[in-house]
């Protein structure tokens, strides 16, 4: 009973004034971005056969999704801080709406990576003020919103790749993927409703003053590059780079993988995939009530550790049903997520934390972007076993960091 309570506390600490609607909007939104995002590794042995283009090929063009979302991450973060969360929110459904409208029209390969990079670009804008906007919102509990809101990632992540995975036989996979254009643009109408425009605030006469801090762009990029030089958010980056890494690699080939190898059909493999992201969503609601309770470096600690596992024993286990298990526990690391990004965040400062940390994902997510394509040479030149045992020692590399990761200051 003391644990079923212990839940509805969360809960009921992430509602009230409006908050409620606001993290459903933001988590709605994030559902169909992070799930869409994995569309395309879900789906990637039918479009390698469609196009006729090896591993190393097809791991670029997960590349160039992943670059494109990163280079959006600290251009989104400053124009937050100076249009405000909601504006950028909209904008970037509306424009990950236009990037799978133009998956249909992709007779070529190079149509393809070019319709791939404006979906890369349109999610990007979506990360660093859905971010921000949850850490305003929630002084308190804010491990268990990020966990909630990124949990609804991860189950769309689930989800979407699975559904299209079954789609595209019968109705191909452009059609597969331009089909949820239609919901991105009735989820930016729920979030212009519900997410309130955080550029104004009340003044004590009652007049409307903006919240911006009114510095040039070039003073907040310095403001922001003096605040990621403590040693705290430093070294939770690094953790959280190669964890990307490993992980942008491992869900890019893991159901090449598993049809390759595995003898999986497209099918099942992307079954494994969406569960992979279901043991995600619970690890990630899960990782951030414990880090509210038991601290961040501990817990950043053993899901690091934990998740080098599945990645060293994928080439070792024999028959689909081992296979199917050791690859959904790769979702385990998923976990990491929210707990870094409550971490990180909270350290930045207020007037610049939009840009601090759209410029921090940049750096980490065009790091952890060429994953792919790492591993895409070495399947061609015929290591696929090897490049897992490679992602398991990065991991593990990653785990190591947070064991000197300091806790942060209480406020």
């Amino acid at each position: 009973m003391s644990r079923l309570s212990s839940v509805g506390r969360t809960v009921d600490g992430l509602r009230g004034g409006g908050r409620g609607w606001l993290l459903a909007s933001v988590a709605l939104g994030w559902f169909l971005v992070l799930g869409m995002r994995f569309v395309v590794p879900g789906i990637l042995p039918t479009i390698t056969e469609d196009f006729t283009v090896s591993a190393s090929e097809a791991g670029l063009a997960v590349t160039v999704l992943w670059v494109t979302y990163a280079i959006m991450q600290f251009p989104a973060g400053l124009f937050a801080d100076r249009l405000g969360e909601r504006v950028l929110l909209v904008a970037a459904l509306f424009v990950s709406a236009a990037g799978l409208v133009s998956y249909v029209f992709t007779p070529t390969f190079a149509l393809f990576v070019v319709a791939t990079g404006v979906f890369g670009l349109g999610s990007g804008l979506y990360g660093p003020p859905r971010g921000t906007i949850v850490s305003k919102t929630y002084d308190e509990n804010d491990g268990a919103a990020f966990g909630l809101m990124l949990a609804a990632g991860s189950v769309g992540a689930a989800a979407l790749p699975a559904a299209a995975g079954v789609a595209v036989g019968a109705v191909g996979w452009r059609v597969a993927i331009g089909v949820v254009a239609p919901v991105f643009v009735l989820a930016a109408v729920a979030v212009w409703l519900a997410v309130p425009d955080s550029r104004v605030r009340t003044d004590g006469d009652g007049t409307d003053a903006t919240s911006q801090s009114g510095v040039s762009t070039r003073e907040a990029v310095r403001a922001a590059a003096v605040a990621v030089r403590n040693r705290r958010i430093a070294l939770a980056v690094a953790g959280a780079t190669l964890m990307l890494f490993a992980f942008q690699a491992a869900t890019a080939f893991l159901t090449t993988y598993l049809t390759e190898v595995g003898t999986f059909s497209q099918g099942t493999a992307g079954a494994v995939l969406g569960v992979l992201f279901l043991v995600g969503a619970v690890s990630q609601f899960a990782g951030g009530g414990l880090a509210d309770r038991f601290g961040t470096p501990r817990v950043l600690f053993g899901i690091g550790a934990l998740s080098v596992v599945p990645l060293a024993a994928l080439p070792l286990v024999e028959g689909r049903l081992a296979l199917a298990a050791v690859g959904a526990l790769i979702g385990v690391r998923m976990s990491i997520g929210p707990v870094s990004n409550a971490y990180i965040v909270d350290l930045l400062p207020d007037d610049i934390q939009g840009t601090a940390w759209g410029a921090l994902r940049t750096g980490f997510f065009v790091v952890g972007s060429f994953g792919s394509t790492v591993v895409g040479y070495m399947a061609d030149a015929g290591y696929f076993d090897v490049a897992f045992y490679m992602l398991a020692a990065i991991t593990a590399v990653g785990a190591a960091i947070y064991v000197f990761l300091p806790e942060r200051p209480s406020s």
